[in-house]
C-alpha cells in the first residue's frame, strides 16, 4: 500500500490544471491600478494551485493547511430518499481555477440554500485529493484531467469521470506583438515552469503540430509560476507560459504585457481536421464507482451534477458577484484580481458524448507523449460516466 501511495503522490505533484483560466483569447491589459496594486502585493498569496490545476502539474507554490468545510469518514445517510435527498457528499477541489467553478454552490451550502448536503474541501496539493480518494475519505473531487486518468487505472476502475470542469487556463504573455502563432516563438527563449509536466507535454505537442521541436527555441523551465512572472516583471523582451491566475497577476505587474497566445486556440487550430485530438482540458470530476452504482447515491450525485453546472455557470453570468466569492473563500485573495482572471478561466461543465470526445482525444495526446502521464495506458469506456 505504502508503494502504491508513493506512486500516487508522485503523479499527483506531477499534475497541476493545466485543476483549472480561459478557454477564449483576450487580453486583460486594462487593469485598474487598485486592482495592480492588489495584485503586485499579493503575487504569492494570491496564486497558490493555479497551477496544481492546471491540470497539470504547473507546479502552483504551496502555502496554506487545506481548508476544509467538514470532515467525515463515510457518505453520511440521513434517512436517505430515493432522489438522493439526506445524503451528504464530500466534495474535493483545488485551489485554483476548478474551485472557481464551485463557488455558487459552496456560498449556497453555507446558507442553507442548496438542494443537496455537501461538505467541501479545499486544498493546495492534488497529492491530497488523491490520497482522499483512495482511502474513501471523498466520494467526488475535482482534479486534474490526466490524475483523473490515473486514478481510475490505480484504484482498479474505481472511479468514473462525471464531467469536464476547466479547459485550457495556458496562455504565452509578452510585449511582442509580434508573435501571433507558435511558429513566431522559433529563436526565441520562453519561460515556463514544470519540465516533464502535463504543461510541458501541451507545449511540445503543440511544437511538433507546427513543424517545430525543443531544438527550434530555448526553453527555461523555472520552479513555480511565481518566478515566472518575476522574470516577465524585469526583463522587458521576456516571453513567458503561464496558468491562470498567474497570467493576471504577471499583466498588473508589467502593463506593457499582453496574452500574445492562447494555447488552447493554438490546440484547437492544430486539431481542426482531427478526431483523435479533442480539446485541451484543465481539469474533471470523479466520483468513486460504488457510489454510482447505488441508486440512491448516484441520484445524490445527480442533483450535485446539475447544481455544479449551475454554480459553474454562475460564473460566466455574473462575473463581479463571483470574484467576490472568490475571494470570500481564499482561491484568490483580491477580487479584483479574481474578477479580471475569471473570464480567462475557462471555466464550464460538460458531461456526457462531449465530455468523452474531448477528454478521450486529449488523453490520447498525453498517451503519445508519455504513457505514465495518464496511468500507462488510456482508460476504457466505463470511465466516462454518462448518465
Amino acid at each position: 500500500m505504502k508503494k502504491s501511495m508513493s506512486v500516487f503522490m508522485a503523479a499527483a505533484m506531477t499534475a497541476a490544471l493545466l485543476a483549472g483560466c480561459s478557454g477564449s483569447s483576450g487580453n486583460t491589459e486594462t487593469t485598474t491600478t487598485a486592482a495592480t496594486t492588489a495584485a503586485e502585493t499579493t503575487v504569492a498569496e494570491e496564486t497558490t494551485a493555479a497551477e496544481t490545476e492546471t491540470e497539470a502539474n504547473i507546479e502552483a507554490p504551496t502555502e496554506d493547511a487545506p481548508t476544509t468545510a467538514a470532515d467525515s469518514s463515510d457518505v453520511a445517510l440521513e434517512a436517505p430518499g430515493a432522489d438522493g435527498s439526506g445524503v451528504t457528499l464530500r466534495i474535493g477541489s483545488l485551489k485554483g481555477p476548478t474551485s472557481m467553478g464551485l463557488v455558487s454552490l459552496m456560498d449556497q451550502e453555507e446558507k442553507g440554500e442548496a438542494e443537496g448536503s455537501y461538505e467541501f474541501t479545499m486544498v493546495a496539493d492534488a497529492s491530497e485529493l488523491v490520497a482522499k480518494m483512495v482511502s474513501g475519505d471523498l466520494d467526488v473531487a475535482l482534479v486534474p484531467a490526466n490524475m483523473a486518468s490515473i486514478l481510475y487505472q490505480k484504484t482498479n476502475q474505481g472511479v468514473n469521470v462525471l464531467n469536464i470542469n476547466t479547459l485550457g487556463v495556458l496562455y504565452v504573455v509578452a510585449a511582442d506583438d509580434s508573435i501571433t502563432g507558435i511558429s513566431d516563438l522559433a529563436g526565441k527563449t520562453v519561460y515556463m515552469t514544470g519540465k516533464g509536466t502535463t504543461p510541458d507535454y501541451v507545449f511540445q505537442y503543440l511544437l511538433s503540430a507546427n513543424g517545430m521541436s525543443a531544438d527550434d527555441l530555448t526553453i527555461e523551465y523555472k520552479s513555480e509560476p511565481t518566478e515566472v512572472a518575476a522574470v516577465l516583471k524585469e526583463q522587458a523582451d521576456a516571453i513567458g507560459l503561464l496558468p491562470q491566475p498567474f497570467v493576471t497577476v504577471a499583466m498588473a505587474q508589467n502593463e506593457s504585457l499582453k496574452i500574445v497566445l492562447d494555447l488552447t486556440a493554438e490546440w484547437d487550430k492544430v486539431n481542426a481536421a482531427s478526431e483523435d485530438g479533442g480539446s485541451l482540458v484543465t481539469g474533471v470530476t470523479v466520483a468513486r464507482s460504488e457510489l454510482l452504482a447505488d441508486e440512491t447515491t448516484a441520484a445524490a450525485i445527480q442533483l450535485f451534477m446539475d447544481e455544479h453546472a449551475q454554480s459553474a455557470a454562475f460564473t460566466g453570468e455574473d462575473v463581479a458577484a463571483a470574484a467576490e466569492l472568490v475571494a470570500k473563500f481564499g482561491i484568490i485573495e483580491k477580487a479584483p484580481v479574481a474578477q479580471k482572471a475569471l473570464p480567462y478561466c475557462s471555466i464550464v461543465c460538460i458531461e456526457g458524448d462531449e465530455m468523452k470526445e474531448m477528454l478521450s482525444g486529449y488523453l490520447n495526446v498525453l498517451f503519445s507523449q508519455d504513457p505514465t502521464s495518464v496511468g500507462g495506458q488510456l482508460p476504457d469506456d466505463a470511465f466516462y460516466y454518462k448518465r
